[in-house]
């Protein structure tokens, strides 16, 4: 009965089948707080719109403004009226959305021009590897912007393939209007410079032509971000231009970081990009790299120009649609290498594009030389039944972890860690007794399936494994880690035990300290700027690593009483202290 209800839902709903994977994957596990710096500084700015009205250029943390255009904050925001406040589901709602949206176009899309069997498992793929499973689960504008950019990239070779550029659906100015308020000027210059790049390699029209549909689309796409970006430079005047400009053009050109208030960071080498490629696929690169290995490999022996012929004559032989994919990853991975500000979620609209050229590969390898997928399903399932046997040893106490760890590290961080991770493991804990389940599930699944002599059930059952993996991970490990190395149990301590009520003051200064986005979030998004308002008495609040140098500056002009210390948060990677100060 449930094979033939799997087959059903494979063959005749399989954009249904991929949309429930998706929210099974991530909408369960959207509640655990957040751990890093990046999610409450987000989620503080659904705070400030909410709190204050001001949907256009909102406050956060000491009288920061927001520097991200809206369009996430704006949904964080829509999405938390019913409940009356921002909370970490609500605040990542979106990206989880974005992701199932995205999952649900890609199988369509290419489903419908390609093997379907090779777009079903790149949507897989793509949804079971590391960086675009992430980056649905944060309160981050990644994930929006990759959904917009992709759904954008689609519209335009519909509009070149269907239409030959002749009238601009309505569609795609939209699609690109959202990604530019998403995240700035890049949403349209990076989708536009692929569809240049495209067109060109297309060789069907004229320069003229190609440059007059890339403008046009262009210019449509600018209309309505404009309206926002004139009313934000209106509130926020120079500073917001300033920041504006380094966010979106002096990472690329890298330009002097002196006008503004902190430096742009991420700043690595040629092959960050590529590095992170690999890491993003995981554990998909694994296959990729065992693939290689009794691969037959030669050089040939011709000339340069005679391997770049045959290299056209290749490109120009591939089906239409795996040539537009081909293209746009090369043209995402050549833009991000030009920035010296590199981060590995820049690279997530080529992944759907890659996810189409592995997929076929697989299909490939798995058919001609199964002892490589074999291999591959072989260390996965060593890896999942080693896990499964922690997890059941934890359940029922045939192990102390914690006192085993102890043996080797006496850190407290390390033991606080495995302290809360074993405790996720107990029968009464229903949604983790139901991800041992699926997990045993999948590794049967795939030992069955490896006596089998049909090949290609064992890169479903591989697939399957990885959910199961993320399912683990997202709904055991890391619920744990997130939550003990939380903000919110101090905020939560200090608010109930001190009179904070518009009365906590931080230092608001990038360059030289750290800033503490948890607590903001946890306590309101109440935080006033020490330095810029020289209060007369308060509460103070830093960080351990930032104490001495506040107390080398100010400690003569005033009188900190240190009240109480956290735990280690993970957004600051340190302790946070809160102090009484007065003159």
């Amino acid at each position: 009965m449930r094979t033939s209800a799997l087959q059903y839902l494979y063959l005749q709903k399989p954009v249904t089948t991929v949309i429930l994977l998706c929210a099974i994957a991530l909408l369960p596990f959207l509640g655990s707080d957040f751990y890093t710096k990046g999610e409450p500084r987000e989620a503080s700015v659904a705070v400030s719109m909410t709190t204050s009205g001001n949907w256009i250029l909102p406050e956060i943390y000491a009288g920061e403004f927001a520097y991200k255009p809206p369009v996430a904050h704006w949904l964080m925001a829509v999405f938390s009226l019913p409940q009356g406040h921002v909370s970490e589901f609500t605040s990542r709602l979106p990206s989880a959305l974005a992701q199932i949206i995205l999952a649900g176009f890609v199988l369509a899309f290419f489903g419908k021009r390609i093997r379907f069997q090779e777009a079903f498992i790149a949507t897989l793929l793509l949804i079971t590897g590391f960086e675009i499973h992430r980056a649905g689960m944060t309160a981050r504008v990644d994930m929006l912007l990759t959904t917009f950019t992709v759904l954008g990239l689609m519209q335009l070779y519909r509009w070149e393939n269907k239409l030959e550029l002749k009238g601009l659906p309505v569609i795609i100015p939209l699609l690109f209007s959202c990604a530019v308020l998403t995240k700035g000027p890049v949403g349209i210059i990076l989708p536009l410079f692929i569809f240049f790049t495209y067109l060109l390699l297309l060789r069907r029209y004229s320069f003229r032509k190609i440059l007059k549909s890339v403008l046009y689309a262009g210019v449509s796409s600018m209309f309505i971000p404009l309206l926002w970006y004139a009313e934000a430079y209106r509130q926020g005047g120079d500073e917001f231009l300033n920041v504006v400009l380094a966010e979106n053009f002096g990472r690329f050109f890298h330009l002097d970081e002196s006008r503004i208030s902190y430096d742009l960071g991420h700043e690595e080498g040629f092959f960050y990009n590529f590095i992170t490629l690999l890491s993003g696929f995981i554990p998909w690169t694994i296959l990729l790299v065992f693939s290689l290995f009794g691969a037959k490999w030669s050089l040939p022996h011709k000339s340069l120009k005679q391997i770049l012929n045959d290299a056209w004559t290749w490109f120009a032989a591939m089906e239409k649609m795996k040539r537009f994919s081909l293209v746009a990853a090369v043209c995402i991975i050549f833009f991000y290498t030009i920035p010296s500000s590199k981060r590995s979620v820049y690279l997530m609209p080529a992944y759907p594009f890659l996810s189409v050229l592995l997929a076929q590969y697989f299909i490939y390898i798995t058919e001609n030389r199964s002892k490589v997928t074999r291999i591959f399903a072989y260390v996965l399932t060593a890896i999942a039944s080693a896990v499964f046997t922690a997890g059941m040893l934890a359940m029922t106490g045939a192990v102390d972890f914690n006192a085993l760890v102890a043996r080797f590290t006496a850190d407290a961080s390390v033991l606080d860690t495995v302290k809360g991770v074993t405790g996720m493991f107990a029968f009464d804990n229903i949604r983790s007794v139901a991800i041992m389940a699926l997990l045993l599930i999948s590794i049967i699944t795939i030992i069955y399936q490896t006596t089998k002599r049909i090949n290609l059930k064992i890169l479903y059952a591989t697939l399957l494994m990885s959910f199961c993996m993320n399912l683990f991970i997202d709904g055991i490990v890391m619920k744990s880690i997130k939550n003990d190395s939380s903000a919110r149990p101090f905020a939560r301590q200090i608010t109930e035990d001190y009179d904070l009520e518009d009365n906590v003051y931080v230092m608001n200064n990038l360059r030289e300290y750290n800033n503490l986005y948890g607590m903001n979030f946890y306590m309101g998004n109440t935080f006033r700027d020490f330095e810029k308002e020289k209060p007369e008495s308060g509460y103070f609040l830093t960080t351990e690593k930032d104490v001495k140098k506040v107390m080398e500056r100010y400690g003569t002009q005033y009188k900190f009483e240190r009240l109480s210390t956290s735990g280690r948060q993970g957004d600051i990677r340190s302790k946070a202290i809160l102090f009484r100060f007065s003159r």
